[in-house]
């Protein structure tokens, strides 16, 4: 679905809080919950976007709450130099052999990550036609995603999902 879960969002909001943040990119926009986010804690933050389905870029009007827009999968990004990236509800999306190579770019070139995921079997198939909404790992757990990406600093779970603060 184009949304992030909100249930730990006012904890993400007090994290950022304590960073310096100039740059932000969001990985799977969908329907820009973190540009929103950001435009009204953090309006300062220069908003970025990488969303793989089209029909979402012009469906939530996306050029209008980042900065830039790109329309192609993240695991065909190259450029990751912001101080935050965001994963809000993404990398079960894709295999964890893909998502540990997507961080591994992010980790070479950002300040921070942000992982939002579900933690408990969360099985989910294309939606309105959209493929890249399948959950491809559908089984993450809270200590496989500590032992998966060992800059985690802080993090807070709730029911079905964890948010994890990443510092490089």
């Amino acid at each position: 679905m184009p949304i992030s879960d909100q249930s730990n969002q006012s904890w993400v909001v007090e994290q950022l809080k304590t960073l310096e943040l100039g740059s932000m990119l969001d990985v799977g926009a969908g329907a820009g919950t973190y540009a929103h986010v950001f435009a009204h804690h953090f309006p300062h933050v220069e908003r970025f976007a990488v969303e793989a389905w089209a029909p979402y870029i012009h469906e939530f009007e996306l050029h209008e709450i980042y900065t830039e827009v790109f329309n192609h999968d993240i695991r065909d990004h190259r450029y990751f130099n912001y101080d935050i990236v965001i994963f809000g509800d993404v990398l079960e999306h894709m295999t964890k052999q893909e998502a540990l190579a997507v961080w591994g770019k992010v980790a070479k070139q950002s300040k921070y990550a942000l992982i939002s995921i579900p933690i408990v079997h969360y099985p989910q198939d294309a939606v309105n036609g959209n493929p890249f909404e399948e959950h491809v790992k559908d089984d993450w757990t809270h200590e496989e995603v500590l032992g998966t990406f060992p800059q985690i600093t802080k993090f807070v779970t709730s029911d079905v999902v964890g948010s994890y603060l990443a510092e490089f």
